[in-house]
């Protein structure tokens, strides 16, 4: 039979709360490991000695240390392959409460992407349409002035000088 939850352990932290905390360091959206020791609800450095105890299911592109004094970052995988290691229903909550964060900020940045190009398609044709309205705009001011007539000369003129 399953162990019954504590109200604190059915409650995900909401998905918002947790994109906040995704960081983008080296081209890779990551998580600090005081940000995910908390959200599993562990010390850090338990987290880490867990982290130590089965390095081998953190290869580099799970998990790098910044520098040699800071934290570790863990990739989405890394976050994800931390429920194995941190054994409870809390760590399998967080888990996929912490893949849908990494899998709706991607959905966001493919979205971003897209607008972005859109602009840039946008903003390309209205400095297309823009020059064409100056020249139409140029052309009206110069039909708009009266035509210049040549000044007739008074007087008599006998074509010889």
């Amino acid at each position: 039979m399953a162990k019954k939850l504590s109200r604190t352990e059915r409650v995900p932290v909401p998905v918002h709360l947790i994109e906040r905390r995704i960081y983008l360091i080296s081209g890779q959206k990551v998580m600090l490991d005081a940000d995910l020791a908390e959200l599993y609800r562990v010390a850090t450095f338990r987290l880490n000695e867990a982290v130590k105890r089965n390095h081998e299911r953190f290869p580099k592109d799970f998990m790098f240390q910044l520098t040699a004094e800071e934290t570790d970052a863990f990739t989405e995988h890394g976050g994800a392959m931390l429920s194995s290691v941190l054994n409870g229903p809390r760590a399998v909550q967080m888990s996929i409460v912490i893949i849908r964060a990494f899998v709706r900020l991607r959905g966001l940045l493919a979205t971003h992407k897209a607008l972005a190009r859109r602009i840039e398609q946008l903003e390309a044709t209205q400095q297309e349409h823009g020059s064409n309205i100056v020249a139409v705009v140029e052309e009206i001011k110069k039909r708009k002035q009266p035509p210049r007539r040549p000044k007739t000369r008074i007087g008599f003129y006998t074509g010889q000088k």
